[in-house]
């Protein structure tokens, strides 16, 4: 069960959609938290995405990325540093940014497999999609720019992997407090 289903057991449509439109403008908002880093920056999503999946499981989180997605394609500024357009997602970036949905997805799959609670399996469910991420966000970033295997590795991997580790213990501790609330109420 995931906190959401726990937090609202008999979830209407309405509620799925106020789910997906909170969790899309947190993503958008957490674009903007960015370090300019080239070609790739390093923003808070990977955080706010491995909280929609521990929080929202698998199909609402990755429909809740999806609308980002589409939000940041109809030409909404939700990517990093306010960009928007079919750009970011056809871009070097476009990896990570397609990425997401699958880290979304699986995230929340592991959470609805049965590491929904407790710090240690929640951090697990957090911390393997976010190092997956860089396969997708690898082989776009070579792709796109012509760069060799390692050039792209240590741009679009090696400077994020302390990160995705900080990123994935900030997300179990968020979504282990958000069930510890939940259970006191």
């Amino acid at each position: 069960m995931t906190l959401t289903q726990a937090a609202f057991p008999n979830r209407s449509i309405l509620m799925n959609t106020m789910l997906v439109l909170a969790g899309s403008a947190l993503l958008a908002a957490s674009a903007q938290v960015s370090v300019p880093m080239f070609p790739v920056p390093m923003t808070l999503q990977t955080l706010v995405v491995s909280m929609i999946g521990l929080a929202y499981g698998s199909r609402l989180g990755a429909a809740t990325v999806l609308a980002y997605l589409a939000e940041g394609a109809m030409g909404l500024p939700v990517f990093a540093n306010f960009s928007a357009g079919m750009g970011p997602l056809t871009g070097p970036t476009a990896g990570f940014l397609w990425g997401f949905v699958g880290m979304a997805w699986l995230t929340g799959f592991m959470v609805e497999r049965g590491l929904d609670r407790g710090f240690g399996k929640l951090f697990v469910a957090a911390l393997i999609p976010a190092l997956l991420l860089f396969v997708p966000g690898v082989l776009a970033l070579k792709a796109v720019t012509g760069m060799a295997w390692q050039a792209a590795a240590m741009v679009g991997m090696v400077p994020f992997l302390l990160g995705a580790l900080v990123k994935a213990v900030l997300a179990a501790m968020a979504i282990k407090g958000g069930w510890t609330a939940l259970e006191q109420r």
